[in-house]
C-alpha cells in the first residue's frame, strides 16, 4: 500500500479543516477518498471545497461503498465508540476525535474491539506534539526531578460566551455532549496530566453546573488527586473566567518546573530534599539551585502531526503517538470526577462504570429540555481554529 485511502464523517468544525487539509495533500500517505454527514448544508460545502471527493449521507454505506482503508470519526461525542467499532468491523483502521466517548464503558469495549482487529486505532490528542509538554514528560520520566511531589494545572483559558453554548440544541446538556468544560474543553489536558504525572489512586472533585453560563452541565471544575506513592495533584478548569491561565506546575523532592506562557523554567537541587531536610542543622536553609529556562512557543505539529504518524502507522508500522486506548485515561479522570461530584465522595481508581452509567442516566432523565429557539453553529470554514491549539 502506497496511501491509505481515509473517509471522514463528520464534516463540521474539525472534519472540515481535517478533510481540507488531506485533499490539499498536507499529509503525506493519505488520500482523501469520502466524506459523511447527515446534514445538507456541509454535504454542500463538500462539494464546494473539496474538489468532487464522494459524499454519503449515511455512515454505513460510505464505509461499504467508499473503497477506504481508514476513517477519521469526527462526530458528537456519543457516536464515536459505535462508530468505531463498526469501521473495525468492516476491517479498517480509526483515527477518532478527542474524547475518546462520554462513558467509559463503551470506549473500553470499543478498544477491546479495536485490538482483537488488529488495525492501527489513533486518537486526536493533538497537544502531545507540542515540544514543551513533551519536554516535561521527558523531564519526569528521566527522574530528574526526583520522587514527585504534587502537580499543580490551573486551566481556565478555556472562555466561552452564552452564545457559543446557544449556538447549537445538542451543546452543554448531558444528552447531547455528556458533559461540560471537562468533556468537551479540557480532555486534552486531562490526557497531558495523566501522560506526564501518572493516572492517581483516587479522586475527589468539586463540579459546578452553569456557574457561569445559562447550562446545565460544569462550566467550572477542581479535581484534586492523590498517588500511592504520596504525590497529589490539583486541576482546575473553566469556561467562564477571562483572560485565563493555562499554567503547569510539577514538584519532586529535587526540583521543581514550571510551564506557562511557551516557557519552561526549571529549578534543580543539587541532593535531596527529602535527605537534605532531616541533615541540614539550620533551620532557614539557603540551598543553590540550578536554574534553566527555555522556549517552546509555537512547538507542535498539532493535528497534521497527529494524521500523518496515523498514516506512518499504517504504512511503515510507525509508534502511535496517541494510541486509542489511551483515551481510557483521560475519561476515566473526567468519569471519576463527575462521580465524585455527584456522590459527594471520594472515588477509587478504576471506576465503578456501572455506577457511573446510572448516575449520567438519571442527569439525562432530568435534563431539561432545549430551547426550539437554538440555531445551528455555522458551516465551518475547513481551517484549523487556534482555539484547538495550546494557548498561553
Amino acid at each position: 500500500m502506497e496511501t491509505v485511502r481515509v473517509g471522514i464523517v463528520g464534516i463540521g468544525n474539525m472534519g472540515s479543516a481535517h478533510s481540507k487539509n488531506i485533499a490539499l495533500g498536507n499529509i503525506k500517505g493519505l488520500t482523501l477518498a469520502a466524506v459523511c454527514d447527515i446534514n445538507p448544508r456541509r454535504i454542500e460545502w463538500c462539494h464546494e471545497n473539496l474538489g468532487g471527493i464522494p459524499t454519503f449521507d449515511n455512515y454505513t454505506n460510505m464505509l461499504n461503498e467508499g473503497n477506504l482503508d481508514a476513517v477519521i470519526i469526527a462526530t458528537p461525542h456519543w457516536l464515536h465508540p459505535p462508530m468505531a467499532i463498526e469501521a473495525f468491523a468492516n476491517g479498517l483502521h480509526v483515527l477518532i476525535e478527542k474524547p475518546a466517548g462520554v462513558m467509559l464503558s463503551s470506549v473500553q469495549k470499543m478498544s477491546e474491539i479495536a485490538e482483537k482487529s488488529g488495525k492501527v486505532f489513533c486518537i486526536m490528542w493533538n497537544q502531545r506534539t507540542n515540544l514543551l509538554y513533551a519536554k516535561v514528560r521527558d523531564i519526569i520520566g528521566s527522574g530528574r526531578l526526583g520522587k514527585p511531589k504534587r502537580l499543580v494545572w490551573n486551566i481556565t483559558n478555556w472562555y466561552r460566551t452564552q452564545s457559543y453554548y446557544d449556538s447549537g440544541v445538542w451543546r452543554a446538556t448531558w444528552k447531547g455532549e455528556g458533559g461540560g468544560v471537562l468533556l468537551n474543553q479540557a480532555p486534552h489536558n486531562l490526557d497531558l496530566w495523566q501522560w506526564i504525572f501518572g493516572m492517581p489512586s483516587r479522586i475527589r472533585a468539586f463540579c459546578y453546573c452553569g456557574k457561569y453560563h445559562n447550562i446545565e452541565v460544569e462550566d467550572d471544575a477542581t479535581i484534586f488527586a492523590e498517588y500511592e506513592n504520596g504525590a497529589t495533584a490539583l486541576f482546575i478548569t473553566s469556561t467562564g473566567e477571562y483572560p485565563g491561565t493555562n499554567r503547569l506546575e510539577i514538584s519532586g523532592d529535587r526540583g521543581k518546573l514550571v510551564a506557562e506562557d511557551g516557557k519552561l523554567k526549571l529549578w534543580q537541587l543539587r541532593g535531596s530534599e527529602r535527605e537534605m531536610c532531616f541533615s541540614d542543622e539550620h533551620g532557614f536553609p539557603t540551598w543553590e539551585t540550578d536554574y534553566s529556562e527555555q522556549d517552546f512557543s509555537g512547538g507542535e505539529t498539532a493535528h497534521s502531526g497527529i494524521m500523518q504518524n496515523f498514516a506512518n502507522a499504517i504504512l511503515n508500522g510507525e509508534r502511535l503517538l496517541a494510541p486509542g486506548i489511551d483515551g481510557e485515561q483521560e475519561l476515566m479522570l473526567s468519569n471519576a470526577a463527575f462521580l465524585s461530584s455527584w456522590t459527594d465522595d471520594w472515588v477509587t481508581l478504576p471506576i465503578d462504570c456501572a455506577k457511573f452509567n446510572r448516575y449520567l442516566a438519571n442527569k439525562i432523565t432530568e435534563s431539561e429540555k432545549q430551547s426550539d429557539s437554538k440555531t445551528e453553529a455555522s458551516i465551518a470554514s475547513g481551517d484549523y481554529s487556534p482555539r484547538w491549539s495550546v494557548r498561553w
